[in-house]
């Protein structure tokens, strides 16, 4: 998948994933885990999920979660090592690996807020006794042209939300932190159709250069 243009550094976050040489190794693990996950591979998880949904949103999850594992990171890494904080998805990093947690935020836009804090949860000291130290937070979300183009939700939280919410949020947020957007895909979007007999809409991939709809409606 492509972000290339969509990269935003908070408190210098770019220069430091870049430049030091202890995190550059994980930044150069969290760019290939997007820059490997091709179009193919996620029209093929699209249309083989039991339950397709309207959004590709589950796929590219699934997707990137293998990525991370099968490169040493942490799935739903607990913030704190208080077990009655653990057992709670919301003190849960999506995923970590030393230095660096990562958050995959595709979810309503009224807990981006809540996404761009966890890191600074992980980071700083805290009255809970902690499980990880993060100096960097990475948030991966979706463009507004993968909402659109992807069959997204228009109340997802979208990577222009996500930079409108570092102003006000600027002194809470201590932790330096790259948010990625992720970009629409190339050759396919998706359009929502309801099934024969069915008032419920679907997702179907349509191919950009012939028009093709997977599956057939």
């Amino acid at each position: 998948m492509k972000y290339q243009e969509h990269l935003h550094s908070h408190r210098f976050a770019l220069s430091i994933v870049e430049t030091e040489d202890e995190i550059k190794p994980l930044w150069n693990e969290i760019k290939t885990a997007i820059e490997n996950i091709t179009d193919q591979d996620i029209i093929d998880n699209y249309l083989n999920r039991p339950n397709r949904g309207k959004s590709i949103s589950a796929s590219i999850n699934q997707l990137l979660k293998e990525q991370f594992i099968n490169m040493g990171w942490f799935a739903e890494s607990p913030i704190f090592n208080d077990a009655s904080y653990n057992h709670n998805e919301n003190w849960r990093l999506d995923y970590a690996k030393e230095d660096v947690s990562v958050e995959v935020a595709f979810n309503h836009s009224g807990v981006i807020a809540w996404n761009l804090l966890k890191p600074v949860l992980a980071s700083e000291l805290n009255h809970v006794e902690k499980a990880i130290q993060t100096r960097v937070g990475v948030i991966i979300c979706a463009t507004d042209d993968l909402r659109r183009a992807g069959g997204f939700d228009s109340a997802v939280g979208t990577y222009e939300k996500f930079l409108k919410h570092l102003p006000p949020l600027n002194n809470q947020l201590s932790v330096p932190l790259v948010i990625i957007g992720l970009e629409a895909p190339e050759t396919f979007e998706i359009v929502h159709q309801c099934k024969k007999g069915s008032t419920t809409k679907i997702g179907y991939v349509v191919m950009l250069e012939t028009g093709e709809v997977l599956p057939t409606i």
